[in-house]
């Protein structure tokens, strides 16, 4: 078995949910690491009023998909948690993570990286804001993808005399109380937004920029997610067993029963089938909407002074829009020549290794029909087997055709749009990555469990 001081030294870049399961991986399998997080604390995007100033967690925020669903495999949520725990359940659940493992001792908070370079000879140099540049043979980027506000693109036409944010500013209904509010969106946080909104705000309209399939939480008296015959939806997100078109058919007449068409609740028509765009769910914005607390319209044509204008013609008074319109996904410690993710499209291998970059590893870097706590988990055992000499990746021809088939089943899948450019099924990823992960083995079993050399002893060596 490699030692420690044999096995590749890594970098983890952020400490949010899917940092800390890499770096619990890491941990676990003897790789030598350090975690770097500007925040003062664990748990990133789930952390109310981070210090980072990188959290968009608002004060009302509850998951939207199950406890069960959410947890990592090793350590259940509490069982007194809710079924759709409160963001402090949440953040609470992640601090319990770190110190149940034992690594959190391995975190560097208050520390962020400025810059992360890969020299010529395979050496990572890694610049901290502390003024500190240290070298590591990989580097784990686990930074988040929803921190960066992407704002309408174009910018909608004419000026807007009151407030004008994005959702990732949001901070609770306070913030509402006795406007007149137009949302942006038909996105989770859009949903949200909206239903906090109705019962502080004079006024609140919802605009669609194009229709959504609107899920409640639970169907059947379950949760709709939980991987059991009772989850309509994770029926629906199989591993594939059953064609995709026929379990989107099933969840739609189910969906359709359920709670009506879209329409009934004077929301605009889906111009897709339930399972081609990221699912919204929602237990509360329907019911909002039939209660008339909410009103619904079409996009936002122009803005005029205090005045909201409509693609159908109708204008309101506003003293607030809000853009529910996403995130960019940015590596602010790359150089954009280097790596970067255009209209937010980066192809991965199996959404973690780059085709060109052996060394450089991506958690959670993708949009799930679930959760992604679970996957990041998979994802950082999936690394640490690499560093260990306990995987080995299928020849280069194999991994480009593997990342050309996977983004053509998914764009073809899914509506065209830079929210859907890395979206994956939770339990079909899960499955294929099982199956990858065996044959990656069976690989390294042949070529005798080599690990990666580490660039700092093969430069040593060549000095």
């Amino acid at each position: 078995m490699p030692s420690s001081s044999t096995l590749p030294r890594v970098a983890v870049i952020g400490a949010g949910s899917s940092g800390i399961a890499g770096a619990k991986a890491l941990h676990e399998h003897g790789i030598p690491f350090d975690c770097f997080e500007k925040s003062d604390q664990v748990g990133g995007n789930w952390v109310f009023g981070n210090r980072n100033g990188m959290s968009s967690a608002y004060r009302t925020l509850h998951i939207n998909t199950s406890r069960e669903r959410m947890e990592y495999s090793d350590f259940p949520m509490p069982k007194d948690f809710p079924d759709f725990p409160h963001h402090t359940h949440i953040a609470k659940y992640f601090t319990d993570y770190a110190d149940h493992f034992g690594f959190r001792d391995r975190i560097r908070f208050g520390t962020g990286v400025e810059h992360a370079a890969r020299r010529d000879d395979g050496i990572w140099d890694v610049r901290l804001d502390t003024g500190e540049t240290l070298e590591y043979d990989a580097v784990i980027v686990a930074n988040g993808h929803h921190w960066d506000p992407r704002w309408p693109e174009p910018p909608f036409p004419g000026t807007f005399s009151g407030r004008e944010m994005h959702a990732h500013h949001y901070k609770g209904p306070e913030e509402f109380a006795g406007k007149r509010v137009v949302i942006l969106g038909m996105g989770n946080s859009a949903m949200d937004l909206a239903v906090d909104a109705s019962y502080v705000a004079d006024e609140t309209y919802l605009a669609a920029r194009r229709g959504a399939w609107v899920l409640p939480k639970y169907l059947g008296g379950k949760p709709i997610d939980q991987p059991n015959r009772h989850g309509l939806l994770a029926r629906m997100l199989g591993h594939g067993a059953v064609p995709f078109k026929i379990r989107a058919h099933f969840l739609q007449k189910t969906l359709e029963e359920a709670v009506g068409r879209m329409e009934d609740y004077g929301l605009p028509k889906p111009d897709h089938n339930v399972g081609e765009a990221h699912p919204t769910v929602s237990g509360r914005i329907l019911d909002r909407l039939a209660h008339g607390t909410i009103t619904p319209k079409p996009n936002i044509a122009e803005l005029r002074g205090d005045r909201v204008a409509f693609a159908d013609g109708s204008e309101v008074e506003a003293d607030v829009v809000v853009y529910c319109t996403g995130y960019k996904v940015t590596f602010p410690f790359f150089d954009e020549d280097f790596i970067s993710a255009p209209d937010n499209d980066l192809p991965l291998f199996r959404r973690v290794f780059h085709p060109d970059l052996p060394d450089v590893f991506f958690l959670a870097l993708l949009q799930p029909l679930g959760a992604t706590m679970p996957l990041a988990e998979a994802q950082g055992q999936w690394v640490a087997e690499y560093l260990r000499g306990d995987y080995a990746l299928p020849p280069r021809a194999d991994l480009l055709e593997d990342i050309r088939v996977e983004r053509d089943k998914m764009f073809k899948r899914y509506v065209r749009s830079k929210r859907h450019t890395m979206q994956i099924d939770f339990d079909q990823y899960m499955w294929q990555l099982g199956r990858e992960r065996a044959r990656g083995a069976e690989r390294a079993r042949r070529q005798g469990f080599r690990p990666p050399v580490p660039a700092r002893a093969a430069s040593a060596v060549a000095a």
